[in-house]
């Protein structure tokens, strides 16, 4: 079990963001004790989040009610990232099977692990659109990072985005032009949505410096239009997003999370002594911004909400 942490950790900060974290909110360390953080989503019903240590290969469990932090599973097959579908099932990648699948209370079933005949690489992030369909991105890191998944070669040669309709069992790539696609999220009215291009990462937990940015791309009839660099990173990469109800971007980074508007101009930050890898908002009312740090969770409370829900 994780051990629970006290609020006020040194080395965090907030700069900026007026209007989306009140003055002197603090940030809370919940959980710590793993290697290597990733994947949150916030489960409603349980008012818990659970998470991914890919490293020691399991998943975590954080209570809100009791700040109980749990073992969920200890053979996890390197889970990444996760979220919830239409009917609030989780949905998550996992790189040792390289595949997505759903976990309904505790029995795992794959949904897509293939396409055109061969395996993906290793699914890293995904969300669900408003008409249900799978979204997620297909990075090696779990086919080239030993403590990420098990080792193999990129059966179809690249690194895509891709689309998938349980409905009809169709996969198709909808991204080919990012290099190391990671995080996904959609605009609130779902017409641009927005990747995470991890290139500039290195092959150890922290990832390495410059070359990554944020790309965008207009959505037309489930089609991607028109990619452009929204967001450059300095410090490290971003990893995981997600976007507010106003449109704001909240990206992982190296110094914890950078936050952004619509146009791409920084608002402000969230500092943290950890590289964070990804974040999920959550809560009673929705606004708990709950962040995945290297050994750690985070939580801090703000005024913004996730467009997606």
């Amino acid at each position: 079990m994780a051990e629970p942490i006290a609020r006020d950790v040194e080395g965090t900060a907030v700069e900026g963001l007026t209007g989306l974290i009140d003055a002197g909110t603090v940030v809370e360390r919940l959980s710590t004790g793993a290697i290597w953080s990733e994947g949150p989503v916030w489960l409603p019903e349980l008012r818990a989040v659970r998470w991914s240590d890919i490293w020691n290969n399991r998943i975590l469990q954080y209570h809100a009610d009791d700040g109980r932090t749990i073992v969920y599973s200890d053979a996890a097959e390197f889970t990444n990232g996760r979220t919830l579908d239409r009917q609030g099932r989780v949905v998550q990648c996992s790189h040792g099977r390289r595949r997505v699948e759903r976990d309904h209370d505790g029995e795992v079933t794959p949904i897509v692990e293939q396409w055109n005949g061969l395996p993906f690489n290793s699914p890293n992030d995904v969300i669900v659109a408003r008409d249900g369909s799978l979204w997620f991105t297909d990075p090696a890191y779990g086919i080239t990072i030993p403590e990420e998944g098990h080792p193999g070669e990129r059966e179809y040669r690249d690194q895509y985005v891709f689309r998938h309709d349980e409905s009809t069992g169709e996969t198709r790539p909808v991204i080919m032009d990012v290099e190391a696609p990671n995080g996904l999220a959609f605009s609130p009215d779902e017409k641009i949505i927005y990747v995470a291009d991890s290139s500039g990462a290195g092959t150890g937990i922290h990832p390495g410096v410059g070359n990554a940015h944020i790309r965008a791309y207009d959505l037309v009839d489930d089609r991607c239009k028109n990619g452009r660099t929204v967001i450059a990173i300095d410090d490290k990469v971003p990893d995981g997003l997600r976007v507010d109800t106003a449109g704001n971007l909240w990206t992982s980074t190296g110094y914890g999370v950078g936050v952004y508007d619509p146009a791409g101009r920084q608002l402000g930050a969230i500092r943290l002594p950890e590289t964070a890898a990804n974040l999920c908002f959550g809560g009673a009312d929705g606004t708990d911004l709950y962040i995945t740090a290297t050994t750690s969770l985070y939580r801090i409370a703000t005024r913004a909400r996730d467009a997606a829900v």
